[in-house]
């Protein structure tokens, strides 16, 4: 793929997805501003593009614009943007109907108002270099219903898609572009719930078409094709990666 811009900012970067994208670009010579709420994970790759890893608390717009201008410092310039973060608090998210509407406004800020504090940041970085590429990470629970609901999650994820839309259009003479990719069922730290419950694994992966469940690397591919030259005719639109399981019937 086609990599014009040298530098990178990624959020969520401290494992699952975000490290996943982080590590891809790294390896084909990208430098990589890091950043997450979590300590410096292992198996960064190492090399051939560089890397700095900030570990901070993104939940408020004055650690947002420091962790921005961080990067800035550190990379020079922001071609492209990858933002990761998202929370699934199952037991606690449930339907509107029930659920605790602090919880509610928590997962809307973490899951949307931080994308947009970080938008508001990155955007007029990217106006002054002549444009650049964002990607953002929403779900396939944006795209449907569900009888075990997590509506915050669900209800937020599908806003994330909206926005990216409406961001694509208005900077799109700016020469940037705004796409969000759709995982599918992923084998990532947010679904810990399977790391001792293989039976409940296995069902999962036996309902998708393709009989597996997505890696972390496989949205990281998604991710940065996205950003790449290769992807130059194409914004506000989104990218489901799920093997199949929303062509269902």
């Amino acid at each position: 793929m086609q990599l014009t811009g040298t530098k990178a900012l990624v959020t969520g970067a401290g494992g699952g997805m975000g490290l996943a994208v982080a590590n891809d670009l790294i390896s084909r010579g990208i430098d990589v501003f890091m950043v997450d709420a979590k300590p410096e994970p292992s198996g960064i790759a190492d090399g051939p593009g560089g890397y700095s890893f900030l570990s901070t608390d993104l939940r408020t717009e004055t650690n947002v614009n420091a962790a921005v201008d961080a990067a800035i410092a550190f990379l020079g310039r922001i071609d492209y943007f990858v933002n990761t973060i998202g929370v699934l608090w199952l037991g606690r998210d449930r339907s509107a109907i029930d659920i605790d509407l602090d919880v509610w406004d928590a997962v809307f800020d973490i899951n949307l108002k931080l994308d947009v504090l970080l938008c508001r940041k990155v955007i007029p970085e990217m106006k002054r270099i002549g444009g650049g590429s964002i990607v953002h990470f929403s779900s396939i629970d944006a795209l449907r219903g569900d009888p075990s609901p997590q509506d915050a999650y669900g209800a937020s994820k599908a806003a994330l898609i909206r926005l990216s839309k409406s961001l694509a259009i208005q900077f799109a003479a700016d020469g940037i572009r705004s796409n969000v990719v759709i995982p599918g069922p992923t084998l990532t730290p947010m679904q810990e719930r399977w790391d001792d419950d293989a039976e409940s694994r296995d069902r999962v992966a036996a309902a998708i078409p393709l009989g597996r469940l997505g890696e972390a690397t496989d949205m990281a591919a998604v991710c940065v094709f996205l950003l790449s030259d290769n992807a130059g005719y194409i914004t506000g639109t989104e990218i489901v990666v799920d093997g199949g399981l929303t062509a269902l019937p």
